[in-house]
């Protein structure tokens, strides 16, 4: 039996300058872990948004063998999870019995996906890179959307070995906070032109003056603020994407000069670098049975490699609803198509 007095303490992040680490007591199951924080969801959302909007949970096993568990995890962070199928997302990266879950892996039926290698693939002192351009594929989830998610949670069913399939993630919050007022005036008011990826409008096809297709209603390109400011606590963070999920045709940024070479890019790529400064990043070398939780409006993330044709890997992932802010107020959703 599960113990249901089971609580949860939550700390400082080891390793990271934001985040916080949840503890339950030991002995507790993943089925008491979850319901611990489900009879305390106003302590557990505070210590989640007084840390910048990322939490780490270990040990929560049970999820591999009780998805739903995942699903139900995500419903304390805001009253809808995403229904894949009810989206233009592939079958078969979704979950074959909870469509609520994506899984992101290189075992069939899924899609494989497998970050390139940095050139080189080590800083010079020998450190995984982290900061923008050495580090590609920055990005927060869904943000060609409006609204975009809130909340993602993130799972480990199958991770691949230490020191391969990190995930990195950055402190939009605390990177915004140490921006120069100078930059903090120039930035303030513009918007990133945001696109999915695979839509035709990337650095390459810009560059190589390739015609975008035609686009359905749904992948339209969406404006989004650079600076975002928290629904929740009020603080501004920094929203942005890198290359992937820009558009380099009518962008990166509205209002700017276009394009790859322009003066949008050159700002776009400044802000990204400082973004993803080591000060504010954590690199994450997963367990099975991890567990996190992080805050789309507030911080972004990057996968790194790891050598598919050995090892597999597969991470289940679900996206939650509720709070976009008001900007975002009595909008349609962008990706649903009209009634």
């Amino acid at each position: 039996m599960p113990d249901a007095q089971a609580t949860f303490r939550i700390g400082p992040l080891p390793g990271a300058s934001f985040g916080g680490f949840v503890e339950f007591p030991e002995g507790a199951d993943t089925e008491a872990a979850v319901a611990a924080v489900e009879a305390d969801p106003a302590s557990f959302l505070r210590a989640f948004y007084a840390r910048h909007g990322f939490l780490l949970m270990k040990g929560m096993h049970a999820i591999s063998d009780d998805p739903s568990l995942l699903v139900r995890f995500s419903r304390v962070f805001g009253p809808e999870v995403e229904d894949y199928t009810q989206t233009t997302t592939a079958r078969n990266n979704i979950h074959p019995d909870v469509p609520e879950i994506l899984v992101v892996s290189n075992v069939p039926p899924a899609t494989p996906r497998v970050p390139a290698l940095p050139d080189p693939p080590l800083t010079g002192d020998g450190r995984l890179p982290v900061q923008f351009p050495h580090r590609r594929g920055w990005h927060t989830d869904q943000s060609y959307r409006r609204p975009s998610p809130d909340i993602s949670v993130f799972y480990a069913e199958t991770p691949c070995p230490k020191g391969q399939g990190q995930t990195l993630y950055a402190d939009g919050i605390g990177a915004y906070a140490a921006l120069p007022d100078d930059m903090k005036r120039r930035i303030e008011g513009l918007a990133g032109i945001h696109v999915g990826p695979g839509r035709g409008r990337s650095e390459q096809a810009a560059r190589a003056g390739t015609p975008p297709p035609p686009l359905d209603a749904r992948d339209a390109p969406q404006r989004q603020p650079l600076v975002r400011t928290h629904p929740v606590t009020g603080e501004p963070a920094l929203f942005l994407c890198e290359a992937g999920q820009m558009d380099w045709f009518e962008g990166p940024i509205a209002g700017m000069e276009k394009g790859p070479d322009g003066d949008g890019a050159k700002l776009l790529y400044a802000l990204m670098s400082h973004y993803t400064d080591p000060r504010f990043t954590y690199v994450h070398d997963w367990d099975p049975g991890d567990l996190v939780v992080y805050d789309n409006r507030c911080t972004i993330h990057a996968a790194t490699w790891f050598d598919a044709d050995r090892y597999r890997r597969r991470m289940w992932r679900t996206t939650v609803f509720g709070n976009p802010g008001a900007l975002y107020a009595g909008e349609r959703r962008s990706w649903l198509a009209a009634s």
